[in-house]
């Protein structure tokens, strides 16, 4: 029993809650909390989880949408490894993760270093150098993009001015590609804002501190700030990387659903839409599909793996 305090000079004993009732009231709370998730619980098993499995089994399928599925095992996997097209996305995606990817975290860091500064007017232009992250997956912005780019269009016109005819990049083969990489670039601003977090949260002793030993401001920025924002940096490098082996809507409607010229912007997934969507060949998509992500989880674990030599966390240093 519990002994309940009354006024001074007397002591009540309160009974116990029988285990009978306790039991009837966990399921009650358990029930309720199931209920609250129960719009999202469908929703994974309708829209994620159900749909992952009967990918998995049509990728082992011959499956063309109209007719029944027929088991064929690993032949949609050889023939991907054998297909010329396949290997060229491949390499088209990974030309795109190695351009984009460091150019984007790069400009995001330079950005959120000039506006972790106090000065007038931070709050305007953190939210301007946002803006197009919100909107750069649109429709919208690659049909601008692809104007933009175009052959005598407003890129195409200052490169001639500054003496530079190259044409629209949207055209040519070997510049189509790093199109596609200023339109990701353009949306530094979710990495910038992260990395804004991160530089708030460095400890102004540390910069002070390096300040008396006489290191100057790239001293600093190495020895201080880049250690110190490291968890950050992993986490922006894992997430954007993952990003752009996705990328799909910028390519597809800048190349005009092309992907081309030449297959120069056939990235893995513009690949995957043809053959599953234009081909209906759905049992060699849904194939393409896990082998991208057994891709990205292999690129995931690698990453994870290199983070012990370069990513400094503050537990671990106490």
């Amino acid at each position: 029993m519990t002994l309940v305090k009354e006024p001074p000079g007397r002591v009540r004993a309160r009974r116990p809650v029988a285990a009978p009732a306790l039991r009837r009231r966990d399921r009650r709370d358990n029930l309720a909390g199931y209920l609250f998730m129960s719009p999202w619980i469908a929703g994974f098993l309708l829209l994620t989880a159900g749909p992952m499995i009967a990918s998995l089994y049509f990728a082992f399928t011959d499956y063309n949408l109209f007719t029944t599925p027929s088991w064929i095992g690993l032949d949609n996997f050889t023939r991907m490894f054998a297909d010329a097209r396949w290997r060229k996305s491949v390499e088209v995606t990974a030309q795109y993760v190695v351009i984009g990817t460091p150019l984007k975290l790069l400009l995001a860091l330079g950005v959120a270093l000039l506006l972790a500064r106090n000065g007038r007017g931070q709050g305007f232009y953190r939210a301007a150098f946002y803006a197009p992250s919100l909107i750069g997956a649109s429709v919208t912005v690659g049909f601008v993009w692809r104007a933009l780019f175009s052959d005598n269009a407003l890129v195409d016109r200052a490169q001639s001015f500054l003496g530079l005819h190259v044409g629209g990049w949207v055209g040519d083969p070997e510049w189509v590609l790093y199109c596609l990489a200023a339109l990701t670039v353009w949306q530094f601003g979710a990495p910038m804002v992260i990395f804004l977090a991160g530089l708030k949260q460095v400890p102004r002793e540390l910069y002070e501190a390096a300040a008396v030993d006489g290191a100057g401001p790239l001293r600093r920025f190495w020895s201080v700030t880049l250690p110190m924002i490291s968890p950050v940096l992993f986490f922006n490098v894992l997430l954007e990387t993952i990003h752009a082996f996705q990328i799909f809507g910028s390519a597809y409607v800048v190349s005009n659903a092309t992907c081309g010229p030449a297959d120069s912007a056939l990235v893995y997934t513009c690949y995957l839409y043809q053959k599953g969507f234009k081909e209906a060949q759905m049992g060699f998509a849904s194939a393409m599909a896990w082998m991208l992500l057994l891709a990205v989880a292999l690129v995931t674990a690698v990453l994870f793996r290199s983070q012990k030599r370069w990513v400094h966390y503050e537990e671990a240093a106490r």
